[in-house]
């Protein structure tokens, strides 16, 4: 059974969701629909990417993932279809890929052009839909597309290095079930330019001198739970997918509070690493 992700922006209050998946049913035999994500906000682009680079890597190879946001059919927002070590990815070439492939170069990427048969008059879904039933038919790329070398990029969501190389100037994309604050700032880009120096954190009035491994690595349990500084305590940390993290410890934003709702940092709220 071949397995269809999906990422959308859709909410699921609407019948969005339902429609996409009944198309994805009627046309394609013996599939299984998984749910990535539904609540990106609408027209993120940075958080669709890093949702959908949390997650795509752990499904097996030949899973077929459908990015739908920012993705209606004109003439200016061009469609694409990617194979990447062994997936496939469906979506709009509007700069959600280069997010998702920063470091990494896709084995095959072409422009889909099936959409010309309807002179645009077919929405995304189903455009999506007819190239994923082509891949799941094991079609090669190439039928339902015209092969391109690369992939709008969005620039201003990566992070910049001043010239004295002393300071790294990143912003928030993504803000967690639990409130935590996930910046653009990558491991590899601070080691890259801390050189084991020491540094500075500064998130609005908040900063931080050390960045941990884990959550627990923050914590001293050696002293008595009664004593040790413990639920509330500010942690940066790389997280799994080697983002710079802000959170507080066993936050809830629905009681305690959360790094977003503490710190006062929303979505694109400026970070920034001083050496």
């Amino acid at each position: 059974m071949d397995i269809i992700t999906l990422t959308t922006d859709y909410g699921n209050k609407d019948y969005s969701v339902s429609s996409l998946k009944a198309k994805l049913i009627t046309n394609i035999n013996n599939i299984e629909i998984v749910d990535i994500s539904h609540n990106i906000s609408p027209f993120n682009l940075a958080e669709a990417g890093y949702v959908l680079e949390g997650a795509y890597s752990e499904f097996p190879k030949g899973t077929i993932h459908i990015l739908s946001v920012d993705s209606e059919i004109t003439p200016e927002n061009k469609h694409i279809a990617i194979m990447y070590d062994g997936s496939f990815f469906i979506g709009a070439d509007n700069g959600v890929f280069s997010l998702i492939f920063r470091d990494k170069k896709p084995d095959q990427i072409v422009e889909i052009n099936l959409h010309n048969n309807y002179n645009y008059d077919v929405s995304a879904d189903e455009l999506f839909v007819k190239v994923a039933s082509h891949i799941n038919r094991s079609g090669p790329l190439n039928v339902v597309g015209s092969k391109v070398k690369t992939i709008k990029e969005i620039t201003n969501l990566r992070p910049v290095v001043n010239k004295e190389m002393n300071q790294i100037i990143g912003s928030v994309i993504y803000i967690d079930n639990y409130g935590n604050v996930v910046t653009n700032i990558t491991k590899k880009l601070f080691k890259e330019i801390s050189k084991t120096r020491p540094f500075t954190v500064n998130a609005r009035n908040v900063k931080f001198s050390k960045i941990h491994n884990t959550y627990s690595d923050a914590i001293d349990f050696s002293i008595d739970k009664n004593d040790r500084e413990e639920d509330g305590k500010k942690i940066a940390i790389f997280n799994n997918l080697g983002y710079l993290q802000l959170s507080v410890y066993r936050s809830n934003p629905q009681t305690v509070g959360s790094a977003s709702t503490l710190f006062g940092l929303n979505y694109r709220d400026a970070i920034s690493v001083y050496f």
